[in-house]
């Protein structure tokens, strides 16, 4: 008998093992997200002051998860939604003060999880299974973009483009 891949099994078990021992790690530095929620912040560390739908993009998480979350990031005081000068249709998600100080102590814990995650590789194992994942990633991407195209073809369609 053929033996089955493992890929997706242990990237879910991987997962579920980073964010309970991520979590824990968050709860003993004092840090009051939880994993989506940094996952959040940390794209706006990357771009601050992006449309939401940038941001759902980058997150990957649904508009409505990601509307739940940002709600309480605001009500923390970690995000302000603010409107676009140039369109104001277009509502940004900006950091406050109060984030660019929780910045560095999430930071910390991050590499924390890194240094674990990594340990006993090499650096150019590191690229390549990085390089790797980000193909996982793709291919992954292209099927639900090129599914949801197939079921919603009016969605495909370029406006004006």
């Amino acid at each position: 008998m053929k033996r089955q891949r493992q890929g997706g099994f242990l990237i879910a078990k991987i997962h579920q093992l980073a964010g309970r021992i991520f979590s824990r790690k968050l709860k003993e530095a004092g840090i009051e997200l939880n994993p989506a929620q940094g996952r959040i912040m940390f794209v706006l560390w990357q771009k601050d002051r992006i449309p939401i739908n940038e941001l759902a993009r980058r997150t990957s998480l649904g508009n409505s998860t990601l509307t739940s979350m940002l709600d309480r990031l605001e009500s923390a005081g970690y995000i302000s939604r603010v409107k676009n000068p140039e369109d104001r249709r277009v509502m940004l998600i900006e950091r406050t003060a109060k984030d660019k100080i929780f910045e560095r102590k999430y930071t910390g814990v991050s590499q924390d999880m890194i240094r674990l995650f990594y340990r006993d590789f090499a650096k150019q194992e590191i690229e390549q299974f990085e390089r790797q994942l980000k193909m996982i990633l793709d291919n992954l991407t292209d099927y639900e973009t090129n599914t949801r195209n197939e079921r919603f073809p009016e969605r495909s369609v370029s406006h004006g483009k």
